[in-house]
């Protein structure tokens, strides 16, 4: 009882500093880089699928966004994306669609400040390097890339040009996450010792669907496919690795100061034999369906872990090939406490109610509401993924007019490098391997910046 007493007012006390503390951060300019907010900028766009013509649409709301050009080959994609821009009232771009390369000529004959790539995850590479070599700052769509190589180049490229290469990690500006991770650098959880992150998330309808739907509706992928089957399967049956690190992996990189202060040293992943696919092949369309022949070699189910050089340990999960509720597994485990996501519960000693009892996150995500969201909660209100997706198309446009990017190249190869660094580990029986420090040595002293209440 006297215990019980002494968490009820070590509770009280906690609701009445922590107030005091969020208001304290919550103390953020009226206009965030007042400076360029005049400033125009010219956003090229590189695909118009779904994805792409979302992001098209939103863009098209900033008045201060001209977009003089769009590629892609498909012409019904294009047809939507010009309606998109004439019913924002922009003028109607130059389309480039000649063949797979044209974007090159897009990128060689128009005046643009950055291009947004929206395409299947083998070109973002490519097509980041034929950007910044034109001196164009690059917005890409998760992966950056697929090869360990391929991540230095983009780096080496960056660092070369001078010019930006941000990965559109959406996850990163979550609105619970941006809470939480207020609450790691309040010290709420104390010094932190593990987290995790994941992408379980069924896409059995995304992978397979008629060939005239982007979801569902058959069993169809590759060239008889339509929108994200026609490619993204193909993956699942080439390769055994986490092939998507980057949602659970951005906001506890953010926690963790990854690059900044921090760094992964080493990943090791497992898999589960692969079943969900050719199940739900012959669930849906027979056992004499041709696709119920095809063999997937990506495991069901992926897990990594991942050492960091300041002790921490980080658990991602791949799990996207059965029926399952959507979740992204986030945990944040400290000295002090702890959250988890799935159970929308936390723990924190001398804080919570009753010692080793979880109490619900509501109040706690109320208290340490990040500023960014206070500020801009209107403006994100429909605006996709839960208004992840105005924060960061917005902070790729404040950094095309000189702000520095919160997500940066480093970030970027850093998150995708897990996805080939997990495949060379299962195929050597689940040994660690390294991961590059693709900054040389500049995270020793390089300061976090992500979602810092000056900045965006």
């Amino acid at each position: 009882m006297e215990q019980t007493m002494s968490n009820k007012i070590n509770r009280r006390d906690f609701i009445k500093t922590t107030a005091a503390a969020g208001a304290a951060a919550a103390v953020m300019p009226k206009t965030l880089f007042a400076s360029s907010a005049g400033k125009k900028v010219k956003l090229g766009f590189i695909g118009t699928g779904m994805r792409g013509q979302w992001m098209v649409s939103l863009a098209a709301k900033y008045p201060e966004v001209e977009i003089p050009a769009i590629c892609d080959i498909d012409d019904g994609m294009i047809a939507s994306a010009l309606k998109i821009l004439k019913d924002g009232g922009k003028p109607e771009p130059r389309v480039y669609k000649k063949n797979d390369e044209d974007f090159r000529n897009m990128l060689k004959n128009e005046d643009l400040d950055g291009i947004y790539i929206a395409t299947p995850w083998k070109w973002h590479h490519p097509m980041a390097i034929a950007a910044m070599n034109n001196g164009i700052h690059v917005g890409t769509e998760v992966p950056a890339a697929l090869t360990v190589d391929d991540c230095w180049d983009l780096v080496n490229t960056s660092e070369r040009t001078g010019k930006f290469c941000m990965i559109m990690e959406n996850v990163c500006y979550r609105r619970d996450v941006m809470a939480i991770l207020n609450m790691v650098r309040q010290n709420m959880f104390g010094e932190l010792l593990h987290c995790q992150g994941g992408y379980q998330h069924d896409l059995r309808h995304v992978k397979f669907n008629d060939g005239e739907n982007p979801y569902g509706g058959g069993v169809e992928f590759g060239e008889k496919g339509y929108s994200e089957s026609k490619w993204r399967t193909q993956h699942s049956v080439e390769r055994n690795g986490d092939l998507y690190p980057t949602h659970g992996l951005g906001p506890v990189s953010s926690m963790l100061d990854i690059n900044r202060g921090n760094r992964m040293i080493h990943v090791t992943s497992t898999a589960t034999q692969a079943r969900g696919l050719n199940k739900y092949i012959v669930d849906k369309g027979g056992r004499d369906h041709p696709n119920a022949d095809v063999e997937f070699k990506c495991g069901d189910i992926v897990t990594t872990v991942i050492k960091c050089a300041n002790g921490q340990t980080i658990m991602l999960s791949h799990d996207t090939n059965n029926p399952r509720p959507y979740s992204l597994n986030f945990r944040v485990q400290g000295t002090r406490g702890i959250w988890q996501k799935d159970a929308r519960s936390v723990y924190i000693e001398g804080i919570s109610p009753e010692d080793h009892r979880w109490e619900n996150e509501d109040e706690y995500l109320t208290k340490y509401d990040h500023p960014l969201w206070k500020q801009f909660e209107d403006q994100a209100v429909g605006s996709g993924h839960g208004g992840m997706d105005f924060f960061i198309l917005r902070a790729f446009i404040e950094s095309l007019k000189g702000a520095q990017p919160v997500i940066d190249v480093y970030d970027a190869v850093s998150m995708s490098v897990v996805s080939p660094l997990s495949e060379q580990s299962i195929r050597l029986g689940s040994t660690a391997v390294k991961i590059p420090d693709f900054t040389r040595g500049k995270w020793k002293t390089n300061e976090p910046i992500f979602g810092l209440n000056d900045y965006i």
